[in-house]
């Protein structure tokens, strides 16, 4: 089990305890105020080109991340079997664990929780539990599956109905797993704000003939998120 630390430009790692997420990289200064946690997607763990590219320009909007991998995922770094992912519900236990681990480690830093897609909805999951013990200032979703593709009527939206944790949900206006056209149908709360990303995919990627770009869709993903922490750090 692996901890990587990319911090001032420096690299180490070190073996951390069973009882948490088996692979996890802490990127930024360790000093920082806040620090954003990014589970990954079902498919793809945190070295995805998506949670890399947003990283780095997370970073360059100086805020400091610790990414992670569920046990599922992490299993392939070491020649494991590509198992499917667990339910959503069967991976809260792990996503706690981490963020005790980190509460540990930055005590004095306040935590925002969040992930790609998959990520994203088990952070949203224990999101309100862990607001109301102040552990965490906020959720961010990146790309939130509001249903599996093809399948609208599936939704995964009823603990959003209430939320009482403030929340930012960064998706596609033609994500498969919930468009602009079907979100704007939904009752949510009103403590999440949505940024839609221009004609983008899943990964926020625009079609070519649309006039937008995915860096520039990208750009204005990391720009929300970086506006939301810096808000909901400073209303604490």
């Amino acid at each position: 089990m692996t901890r990587v630390q990319k911090q001032s430009g420096k690299t180490a790692q070190k073996a951390v305890s069973p009882e948490i997420p088996a692979f996890r990289i802490d990127r930024g200064s360790a000093a920082a105020g806040t620090r954003l946690i990014l589970a990954h997607g079902a498919g793809a763990g945190i070295s995805s080109p998506f949670l890399e590219a947003m990283a780095e320009r997370l970073e360059e909007r100086d805020l400091s991340l610790t990414l992670f991998e569920f046990a599922y995922m992490a299993g392939r770094r070491t020649g494991g079997p590509k198992r499917p992912p667990p339910r959503a519900e069967a991976l809260v236990d792990e996503y706690r664990a981490c963020v005790d681990a980190i509460r540990t480690d930055y005590p004095r830093a306040n935590l925002v929780i969040g992930g790609k897609s998959l990520g994203g909805r088990v952070a949203s999951l224990i999101a309100d539990e862990l607001y109301e013990k102040k552990t965490i200032a906020g959720l961010v979703c990146l790309g939130y599956p509001f249903h599996p593709p093809g399948k609208p009527d599936q939704l995964r939206t009823e603990h959003l109905k209430d939320l009482r944790c403030p929340a930012l949900i960064v998706q596609g206006e033609r994500d498969p797993f919930g468009s602009h056209a079907e979100v704007s149908e939904y009752r949510l709360s009103r403590k999440i704000k949505l940024s839609w990303m221009n004609d983008g995919d899943h990964d926020f990627g625009p079609r070519g003939a649309s006039g937008f770009t995915r860096k520039g869709n990208l750009a204005a993903a990391a720009d929300a998120v970086a506006a939301f922490v810096a808000r909901i750090s400073e209303a604490r």
